[in-house]
């Protein structure tokens, strides 16, 4: 995604790079290396270049003082909006990748100014171990069903009704070595929607199955979904 910042940065450093090189230049062409239309010529160059530069900083300039108000804005309405919105719904908090105490934090803080709770988290070890967890799977015979490759999806849509849904969940409790990093919340009522972390890259082959059948298992019971990404 294009980035003023990043833009305005590569401006400066070509500006300098210029800044040397006609420096050198001059130096060189004071013992006749360099004539003097190449020099005018990087003279151009850096009128040019610093122009610019100082256009990028003024929009910089004025993008800041957008943002803060966008940020004002948002600060003044976001309680209003907010208040009790979401009143009494239960929600469960799913990392895709390691639990991100930050994201953690203010997804808590957002659901209890609307009146709502989490009742239950996972964050699960990405990218799976599937030889270990098929070999956990073949060892259980409630799980065994499960076992192979081609039932990884199986499995995740599984998993993600569990989620959902809470009472008993044998496939969680029997795969929490395998498959959860950090876990939290005991309470056994289903919840009214689901909030999906990704922290962990885009994954692929196995484990990219499994996630596929979990996200789908997690919508397929027709409670709410969103997804929850952090930005700078």
């Amino acid at each position: 995604m294009f980035d003023l910042r990043y833009h305005v940065a590569s401006l400066t450093a070509v500006f300098l790079a210029l800044v040397i090189g006609i420096l050198v230049g001059v130096g060189i062409s004071d013992r006749g290396l360099v004539d003097k239309t190449q020099t005018r010529l990087l003279h151009d160059q850096i009128a040019n270049l610093r122009t610019r530069l100082d256009q990028a900083s003024q929009q910089t300039a004025l993008s800041r003082r957008e943002q803060r108000a966008a940020q004002r804005y948002i600060a003044e309405t976001y309680p209003v909006l907010v208040h009790n919105r979401l009143r009494g719904k239960r929600f469960a908090v799913l990392f895709a990748g390691k639990a991100d105490a930050g994201i953690r934090s203010t997804i808590e803080q957002t659901l209890t100014e609307a009146g709502a709770q989490v009742l239950r988290g996972r964050a699960l070890k990405l990218p799976v171990d599937v030889p270990t967890l098929e070999a956990k799977l073949a060892a259980e015979p409630t799980t065994a069903t499960f076992a192979g490759t081609s039932n990884l999806d199986q499995l995740g849509r599984a998993l993600g009704e569990e989620l959902v849904s809470g009472g008993a969940t044998p496939l969680w409790d029997s795969l929490a070595d395998t498959l959860v990093e950090w876990r939290e919340g005991a309470a056994k009522q289903a919840v009214n929607g689901v909030i999906v972390v990704r922290t962990a890259p885009p994954q692929k082959d196995g484990t990219s199955r499994l996630l596929y059948g979990l996200y789908e298992g997690v919508s397929s019971l027709g409670v709410p979904a969103v997804g929850v990404e952090k930005t700078s």
